[in-house]
């Protein structure tokens, strides 16, 4: 596997913006994965993954660190009994066909969110009442100790968060379905697509959700809709008019943009409502949020 050097991995990102990787690879098989890691330890750098770039912020400056994406059989999917077998950088929309045309059903939801199966166990994603912790049943996880078989609890996946850190990479995921009719799940897909459509700024580059939806009556989008920010607007990023717990990249967007629009809506969230917004997307590189 061929390490490449200053790559461009904010425009790799859905809202694309942000700097540039020291160090860049696509490891296609797990000892690939384990090369890598190895190659990295031996310079003393981080290692991030990146998936297909949603739900990441990438610093304006970049990040001195070994970003890999998953390529190769690492991103393929296939169907075994009533398992999606599927490596970590499978996109989800591949994994979603692979279990329609197998006739298993329970991973609908998936549709709705533009990443990799592995960034699904990353952050527990999930959508329209449903998320990873519930189809899950082990993830192979790589690190600088070797290959490892983790189940749901051993990766401790709670509400949009699990328990792994930068330089463990999510090499292949179990996923257990059920059987289902095709059209039935092809029906339930276009019937979360169009709400996803109706709702949310599917048109524009954004990062996806910014905050977790907090322990309040409102959601997070509702909240900061309450506080006047929609098509609020820093720079070259704006607050989605759609969806206001969206940030759209309106015109060269930087991440200090962004950052700034996420800043200001934490104050005013805070301010109205008593509520410190956490926020959902995954920070690569020196960035801070106050």
């Amino acid at each position: 596997m061929n390490i490449e050097r200053d790559v461009a991995i904010g425009r790799m990102t859905t809202l694309g913006a942000g700097g540039t990787a020291g160090a860049f690879g696509r490891p296609e098989t797990v000892e690939d994965v384990a090369d890598a890691l190895a190659w990295a330890r031996e310079r003393e750098l981080p290692v991030a993954t990146i998936g297909l770039g949603s739900n990441l912020l990438v610093a304006d400056e970049g990040v001195e660190a070994l970003v890999l994406r998953l390529g190769g059989d690492l991103a393929a999917a296939s169907v075994d009994g009533d398992l999606l077998v599927a490596g970590g950088g499978a996109p989800n929309a591949v994994c979603l066909h692979r279990a329609r045309a197998a006739g298993l059903g329970g991973f609908e939801f998936a549709c709705a969110i533009p990443g990799t199966t592995g960034g699904g166990v990353w952050m527990n994603a999930g959508a329209y009442g449903s998320d990873w912790a519930e189809i899950l049943v082990r993830a192979l996880v790589v690190d600088a100790d070797g290959a490892h078989w983790l189940t749901p609890e051993e990766l401790g996946l709670t509400y949009r968060h699990s328990e792994l850190r930068h330089g463990q990479v999510v090499a292949q995921v179990e996923l257990r379905l059920e059987p289902r009719p095709q059209e039935e799940i092809k029906a339930r897909v276009a019937e979360l697509q169009a709400q996803r459509k109706a709702a949310q700024p599917t048109n524009r580059r954004t990062f996806g959700s910014v905050f977790k939806n907090p322990d309040h009556e409102l959601s997070a989008g509702r909240m900061l809709e309450a506080c006047g920010l929609k098509g609020h607007r820093i720079g070259g990023a704006q607050i989605s008019p759609r969806h206001a717990n969206f940030i759209e990249n309106a015109d060269g967007a930087r991440a200090a943009d962004a950052i700034a629009l996420m800043a200001e809506a934490r104050r005013r969230a805070r301010e109205q409502y008593g509520v410190v917004l956490e926020h959902e997307v995954e920070f690569l590189g020196p960035l801070e949020l106050r």
